[in-house]
């Protein structure tokens, strides 16, 4: 693995991406970069106010759209508006909130980050012509997907083990998808990325003050810009790599960026595929190809 950064991205001229969550944090800095080389880049953010700001701060060829991934609704509507798209830049989450639900009634954690994605992806999976990159987390080796209880409706609520279940979540869909792709014959790849630990507006949220200030002092120590944060995403959307690779720094939350490893969880294909089932249950959308 090489020290790659965003200045080493190819030229995307003539190619259309779409970064979800774009307006702020790593998802800002995936679109600056890519708009930068050219990319016909579209932010799909939930507050357009907030996303015509971000907007305002890069170059190139950048629209606003909307996009509530809480609201498969706002889902819906989003993907009938696309035409085409060559990358989806899967980056938009919340971490360790309070329990609330979505619109449509699932645990925000999994609603938002897995739920929202799923519906989102295989809704453009029709007009899509090169891959699909969704952003993980470290935090998925403390993740553990019920199938039974997928929203926490029968288990005490945990806001940091419904979080890694999220980003659990991210990786079973990746290795699934990459696997419905390849039995359909599609060219279509599936990454995933993870940032390691930057400091971003995701940190402290969750309600607590303790916690909150916590946070506060470990972005300023510990974590690592959001523009290194962005690399990984950056790397999974531009370097030819196989379907189902995972893409992070090379000692988990620093170092050079390249291919990394995930847990023993994340490798399950049985519970993949039946995560994919329950989605596709709760979603009411099915594989897109």
């Amino acid at each position: 693995m090489s020290e790659w950064t965003a200045a080493d991205l190819p030229s995307f001229a003539g190619r259309t991406v779409i970064v979800t969550g774009a307006n702020s944090g790593l998802g800002l800095v995936t679109a600056r970069e890519l708009a930068r080389v050219g990319a016909r880049t579209i932010l799909a953010v939930r507050s357009l106010e907030k996303g015509e700001k971000a907007a305002a701060t890069m170059t190139g060829d950048v629209e606003v759209r909307k996009l509530d991934l809480s609201d498969l609704a706002s889902v819906r509507e989003f993907a009938d508006g696309i035409e085409t798209v060559d990358v989806l830049i899967n980056n938009a989450g919340i971490m360790a909130v309070p329990y609330t639900l979505t619109v449509d009634g699932f645990e925000s954690q999994i609603g938002t980050n897995h739920l929202g994605h799923f519906a989102l992806t295989n809704l453009l999976l029709p007009k899509l012509t090169d891959r699909v990159v969704t952003v993980s987390s470290m935090m998925h080796m403390f993740g553990w997907v019920s199938i039974g209880d997928l929203n926490w409706r029968s288990r005490p609520y945990s806001a940091w083990l419904a979080y890694g279940q999220s980003k659990l979540a991210n990786l079973l869909f990746t290795s699934e998808l990459q696997r419905k792709l390849d039995a359909a014959g599609s060219p279509l790849r599936a990454l995933a990325a993870h940032p390691g630990y930057s400091a971003t507006n995701l940190q402290g949220k969750s309600g607590n003050k303790l916690g909150e200030r916590f946070w506060a002092v470990a972005n300023r120590v510990m974590a690592t810009s959001a523009e290194f944060g962005a690399r990984p995403t950056l790397y999974a959307a531009a370097v030819d790599l196989p379907g189902d690779t995972f893409v992070g720094p090379r000692y988990g939350s620093r170092g050079p960026i390249g291919p990394t490893w995930r847990s023993p969880l994340a490798r399950d294909t049985r519970k993949a595929a039946a995560l994919w089932r329950l989605s596709e249950e709760l979603t009411g959308v099915k594989f897109g190809l």
